[in-house]
């Protein structure tokens, strides 16, 4: 890589699915005395050694593997389970969450950067969503978070992200230019697997909340991520540029993406070709959400579903524009990620 240029191939998008099992039994432990009225016990203590193992076997391999050099990274996102416990036991849980990727990020500086957990709570204000957004990004370092327009875990008990409700975080995240990605947690609803279909569902559903709304006219600056592709978005394009005229308001390049953006978390290659087709590139931000939703091998290709970089190679993109889809974008979006990188002559 040259010093100050954009060589650097980003993934948006990971989750530490493979965190150290102290850490996920101490959740178990957290919820079991929440159902029986006790206070959490202490956090486990887990050592840098098990942290090491935990990334070099698997995230940082696969990057390695793959060729990507970093990765914008966040808590597993189906264990946020807002709808688990009340706000004092996501409040618990988020900050462990936040301080062990800050960890990860201590030990390999050079390939992980750190994007939060929120302790949203079903019906509770997000005062405290707010505070350790601040926290997250003043003290540990960390570039944006994940928010979660369903904390009710499936039920949908929110109100729509375009809803003054959500003013708070936006202002933060104007205040501290920082994204976020739209991103659900489990489902506790059966109608709706967790990443099959809540996932896809959410995505698509904030995309329309935003056409309905005015959002980015009160946030100008605002800047979402809408994972996995964008949902049913692509793939629907007629009929939202259609609901978008039908509802009075501006074409979509100008009603919302200017301030929203999606990820090739999309996982064949056919998929990939329709989301080039169809959305801008430079709304286009490339990631894999490995280790996570779908980890095993295609038996048509031979190589991992999400091994998602292959399918933005095979599209023969202009050298311009593929700097911007593994890099530009994402160092766009993150303007605090990009100061980091420059700050290392990157």
């Amino acid at each position: 890589m040259e010093p100050g240029g954009n060589a650097v191939i980003i993934d948006c998008h990971g989750h530490y699915t493979t965190a150290p099992g102290p850490h996920n039994d101490w959740r178990q432990s957290q919820l079991a005395a929440f159902r029986e009225g006790r206070r959490a016990p202490d956090y486990p203590a887990i050592s840098d050694d098990e942290i090491r193992e935990s990334i070099e076997q698997n995230q940082l391999r696969l990057l390695r593997e793959r060729g990507a050099d970093m990765t914008i990274f966040s808590p597993r996102a189906s264990a946020m389970a807002h709808h688990e416990g009340d706000e004092r036991v996501s409040g618990e849980w988020a900050r462990a969450c936040n301080d062990l990727i800050a960890r990860v990020v201590g030990l390999f500086p050079a390939t992980f950067i750190g994007v939060c957990q929120l302790p949203q709570s079903p019906g509770a204000a997000l005062d405290l969503s707010v505070a350790e957004l601040e926290r997250c990004v003043l003290e540990l370092g960390f570039v944006g978070c994940n928010l979660n327009p369903d904390p009710s875990g499936g039920k949908w008990t929110a109100p729509p992200l375009t809803d003054r409700y959500w003013y708070p975080i936006f202002e933060k995240l104007v205040e501290l230019d920082v994204p976020a990605v739209v991103h659900v947690s489990s489902s506790c609803n059966p109608v709706f697997h967790a990443t099959g279909a809540h996932y896809i569902n959410a995505d698509t559903t904030a995309f329309m909340q935003f056409i309905q709304g005015d959002l980015f006219t009160d946030f100008p600056d605002l800047r979402l991520v809408i994972p996995h592709g964008g949902g049913a978005v692509p793939y629907h394009w007629g009929r939202y540029r259609g609901l978008a005229d039908m509802l009075k308001k501006p074409p979509l390049s100008e009603h919302v993406m200017r301030n929203l953006f999606f990820d090739t978390c999309v996982y064949h290659q056919p998929g990939i070709d329709l989301l080039f087709e169809v959305i801008d590139t430079g709304n286009i931000l490339f990631g894999s959400e490995m280790v996570g939703a779908v980890r095993g091998i295609d038996s048509e290709t031979g190589h991992y579903f999400d091994d998602t970089k292959r399918y933005i190679d095979a599209l023969g993109l202009p050298e311009a524009e593929r700097a911007m889809v593994y890099s530009g974008n994402a160092r766009r979006v993150y303007p605090r990620l990009d100061k980091a990188l420059r700050e290392r002559g990157l």
